[in-house]
């Protein structure tokens, strides 16, 4: 009875080993991947990507690309997927344990532009490929940004029941969306500030609208 025991307690933790670096390499490698993917369609569009110009950016063989991904809309799936799971994941670690409405909202511009500002490529793939993806695909991802949406909807709305200001959630919501979405046309790292700062002034900016204005309103 003890050799088997014994022999258990040796090899559980070799395979338990095993997995995750396995999991470790592949990860690391779909990133690669997604990465080349992405700077193919900010380059040449969705449209205008081939399978065989994916397959040359990443080094992967066109039947290896083909094997793991059976089409380059599932490339750029995976891509709308992965950035804004990453975002969403990013946010709600931020937010933890931060109650006061207005600096909610900061950290919530902030990790938005950190995202975009470190990662121009997606956030023109994603700006202008938003329409691209068909069927369960398409569903997956507008999930995923609906659930986005809707925390930035609760931060506005908390903002609204604490400093007692009347204004429409939604035109707040989608002006701020314009105002970040759109920074990849205009943002120059030589001469514009850092995200750290722009998320500053943007904030500044948007919090004084949505509070000066819902007073003066009334």
């Amino acid at each position: 009875m003890g050799s088997p025991s014994t022999a258990a307690r040796v090899s559980a933790p070799r395979r338990h080993r095993a997995v995750p670096a396995a999991a470790t390499r592949f990860d690391r490698r779909l990133a690669e991947i997604l990465t080349h993917a992405t700077e193919v369609f900010r380059k040449k569009g969705y449209e205008g990507a081939s399978m065989r110009d994916l397959s040359r950016a990443s080094g992967m063989s066109l039947a290896g690309l083909y094997y793991y991904f059976e089409s380059k809309e599932r490339l750029l799936f995976l891509i709308q997927k992965h950035t804004f799971t990453t975002i969403v994941q990013r946010l709600k670690a931020r937010l933890e344990g931060v109650s006061d409405p207005e600096t909610q909202i900061r950290i919530f511009i902030l990790n938005h532009l950190e995202y975009f500002l470190a990662n121009p490529a997606s956030m023109k793939v994603l700006s202008h490929e938003a329409e691209a993806l068909k069927n369960g695909f398409a569903s997956e991802v507008a999930a995923i940004k609906r659930e986005y949406y809707r925390i930035c909807v609760g931060l506005l709305d908390d903002l609204k029941r604490a400093r007692g200001l009347q204004f429409s959630t939604r035109i707040a919501v989608l002006s701020l969306f314009g105002m970040m979405n759109w920074i990849y046309t205009w943002h120059n790292s030589r001469v514009d500030a850092d995200a750290e700062q722009l998320a500053g002034e943007m904030s500044d900016i948007f919090l004084r609208g949505v509070m000066t204005g819902a007073k003066g309103r009334r």
